[in-house]
């Protein structure tokens, strides 16, 4: 059975390997589809802080349960099921309130403990959320890049009322796009590329800036009665991008940031003051996925076209390499299981 392993950084390797079985309290999940995402790319390229090698990744995939655990209730083998990565201990102080994605004990499958890049994948059972069977295991392994914007979006508190500007039009700036779009607010994409910003229209986008082309501050003054845009998303995770996220932002604005450079930002506490911006960083997602699967089943969201490119996990290697060489022609590239 495939498995989809970096043993350190630049070396990617996909081998065979006996199906785990699950300890107690654990599903093992026969795995369907599965998506590569920038962390992915992050631990293949030896950039991922909290990784330890070597370490088979995988976060966003689904697929049917095989196998429970003692001690497992509420599911059943045959269940079609989407793993939530976050795992936390449910006693810490962030988790008490709440919090759990941010759990003082965090790991995350496929980063701190093995993923989904496998044919049966393990994960604790109150990680796994069913799926109906109206959704392709397709678009069920998109449900955690959509939690991680569902988070960034609780984070900053983005309703109907608000203007949002997305810097980025990759996965995660379309991403957010949808959902502030479903949550009623007025969209506006920046990106440096002309395609990726014809893609975020397509995705409805009310409007999109060509940084490259015009001054973002001056493209977005007229916004919201004069003031810009009340809610700006960091979907690009450059460092610099801040301090124009501020300068943009208006009085009582809010910004969420996703990346999680180590790269120093110039960032003008006047600033901040001044308008009384509120600046939050978003991890990974908030128990989200169950909300975003009925999101997913309703049709209020377009999924479908964030898959642009499908390969067999065997081709995993072509699959990253793809990633790496086309990122202005690519939005989520998915891996196969099922062949």
């Amino acid at each position: 059975m495939e498995a989809i392993s970096v043993r350190e950084p630049h070396s990617l390797l996909v081998d065979d390997r006996p199906a785990p079985q699950p300890r107690p309290g654990e599903v093992a999940i026969r795995v369907q589809r599965a998506g590569i995402c920038g962390s992915d790319m992050h631990i293949l390229h030896g950039s991922n802080p909290f990784v330890v090698y070597p370490r088979v990744i995988g976060h966003e995939f689904a697929g049917v349960v095989a196998a429970l655990g003692t001690g497992v209730s509420g599911l059943a083998v045959g269940d079609r099921v989407v793993a939530d990565p976050v795992i936390s201990c449910g006693m810490c102080h962030p988790c008490r309130i709440g919090r759990s994605n941010v759990c003082a004990k965090l790991q995350v499958i496929g980063v701190h403990r093995d993923g989904g890049f496998r044919s049966v994948a393990l994960v604790p059972a109150e990680n796994a959320v069913r799926v109906p069977p109206s959704l392709g295991f397709d678009v069920a392994a998109l449900a955690e890049p959509l939690a991680v914007a569902a988070n960034v979006l609780w984070r900053t508190g983005c309703g109907k009322d608000d203007v949002a500007l997305v810097y980025g039009a990759g996965t995660v700036g379309i991403t957010v796009l949808q959902v502030a779009r479903m949550r009623g607010a007025r969209c506006i994409v920046v990106d440096i590329d002309a395609g990726r910003l014809e893609r975020a229209r397509w995705f409805g986008a009310d409007r999109v800036i060509h940084s490259g082309v015009e001054s973002v501050p001056e493209a977005v003054a007229g916004e919201l009665d004069g003031l810009g845009p009340s809610v700006v998303i960091d979907g690009a995770g450059l460092p610099a991008l801040l301090e124009e996220a501020c300068r943009v932002a208006p009085p009582a604005g809010r910004i969420g940031l996703l990346g999680f450079s180590p790269a120093p930002c110039n960032v003008s506490q006047q600033e901040i003051v001044r308008k009384e911006l509120t600046l939050v960083g978003s991890r990974l997602n908030r128990r989200f996925i169950p909300e975003v699967i009925g999101w997913l089943a309703s049709g209020a969201l377009r999924p479908k076209g964030m898959i642009t490119q499908t390969f067999d996990a065997r081709e995993a290697q072509a699959a990253f390499d793809r990633v790496e060489a086309h990122p202005e022609r690519t939005l989520k590239v998915q891996l196969a299981f099922d062949s």
